[in-house]
């Protein structure tokens, strides 16, 4: 007995200690898309708990009064249907759904983050000659970098924005997807490379928030974290000055070094950035003699470049660009980086390696098939014919 009051006492300590582990920033949330989505999570739960509290309670309801020692329970062993029990058991559930489907259908359109914003919150629309702010964010190995196009300047790990000005994010990645995410803000948008993705918000509040990676993409992802300042419009004006007092020149040379992976980047400011810089990282193209995606675009709209347009294929290669100079991202292998593979060959059951050559595919000198720049032995135009099936025509 004594030990399972123990443990009784235990279990009543666990949600506490579970609240005091969580940080509950979305849940008072500081920007008005935020606020909306709370609503949401908070409008869903007490739908589903209309039936999920009934539910349990019953259950417990039914297993007090029908137990085996209740004599006095009703006992109806050949009992089958109940019209107003069946239309309750449906009805209810049938009603949930139909008003989860409705807030569900609104909240996806209402709260579309490539929709441009109506009000700053529930009592204010947007004024008329209210100027958004556009800020470029590009999700880099292991840090954030933001352009802010309009006023020429650019930081690493570092973000403000006016409170009650309206936001617009452009955001992509320079390698691998991420996710561009500040829980006083709004929902996470996913930063991929080669393709740019949108986020309409704004800011009520002043304040320090956090900002994050909430989508993993290596060994410095824990670190990939920056902060997020709401400030009032002298606030903001002092912060612009501040980066254009201390920050240095982001041209190509200085972002393909910033480019590099790095983990726990300080923040950085850039007085001026290149203006077609974040174009060049959307395009894939900041790095000398690539091309740019919406170029190689441009020639397969007007219907390709034919044989001559085979010289491009080294143009558009971007997975090894940081190869050549001894730059290996952890657990990358062949063929982007040269590396071998780390796991260990397969073998038979006999203990034997199991190799994967392909009889009758023979080797010719000069003839080796290439795949990204490695040969494929054995895969090759060999003196072999194919089989006659292969080669008939009619």
């Amino acid at each position: 007995m004594p030990k399972l009051m123990k443990f009784s006492r235990l279990l009543s300590v666990l949600p506490l200690l579970f609240l005091a582990g969580c940080n509950m920033v979305v849940m008072a949330p500081s920007g008005d898309i935020a606020v909306q989505q709370r609503d949401l999570i908070i409008i869903s739960t007490v739908l589903m708990l209309l039936i999920i509290i009934p539910v349990i309670f019953l259950t417990l309801l039914f297993a007090w009064r029908y137990r085996h020692s209740n004599t006095a329970a009703t006992y109806a062993p050949e009992w089958h249907h109940s019209t107003r029990l069946e239309i309750v058991i449906w009805a209810a559930p049938l009603a949930i759904i139909i008003a989860l489907g409705a807030v569900t259908w609104i909240s996806t359109h209402k709260l579309d983050p490539y929709r441009p914003l109506d009000r700053l919150d529930a009592e204010r629309t947007i004024p008329a000659d209210t100027k958004p702010l556009t800020v470029e964010v590009v999700a880099l190995d292991w840090k954030w970098l933001f352009f802010y196009p309009e006023l020429g300047i650019a930081t690493v790990n570092e973000l403000a924005a006016p409170v009650d000005m309206p936001i617009n994010f452009k955001i992509t990645a320079s390698s691998v997807m991420n996710s561009f995410y500040i829980p006083a803000l709004a929902g996470q948008i996913y930063a991929m490379p080669g393709m740019e993705t949108k986020l309409h918000a704004v800011i009520n509040k002043e304040g320090e928030y956090e900002g994050f990676s909430a989508n993993y993409s290596g060994s410095g992802f824990s670190h990939m974290r920056f902060k997020f300042h709401g400030l009032g419009r002298e606030g903001f004006d002092t912060w612009v000055a501040q980066v254009k007092q201390k920050g240095t020149m982001l041209n190509r040379d200085a972002y393909l070094k910033l480019e590099k992976p790095s983990e726990k980047e300080p923040v950085r400011y850039f007085a001026g950035a290149d203006a077609d810089l974040y174009d060049a990282i959307l395009n894939m193209c900041a790095t000398p003699g690539k091309m740019c995606m919406n170029e190689m675009m441009h020639i397969d709209m007007t219907g390709g470049g034919g044989k001559e347009s085979a010289e491009n294929r080294d143009k558009l290669q971007y997975d090894n660009r940081h190869a050549d100079e001894g730059i290996v991202a952890p657990a990358a292998t062949v063929p982007a980086t040269g590396a071998p593979a780390r796991s260990e060959p397969a073998k038979s059951s006999d203990g034997n390696s199991m190799q994967h050559d392909m009889p009758g595919m023979q080797s010719t000198p000069g003839m080796d098939m290439q795949r990204d720049g490695h040969s494929m032995p054995g895969m090759t135009n060999g003196a072999d014919p194919a089989p006659a099936q292969l080669n008939d025509n009619n």
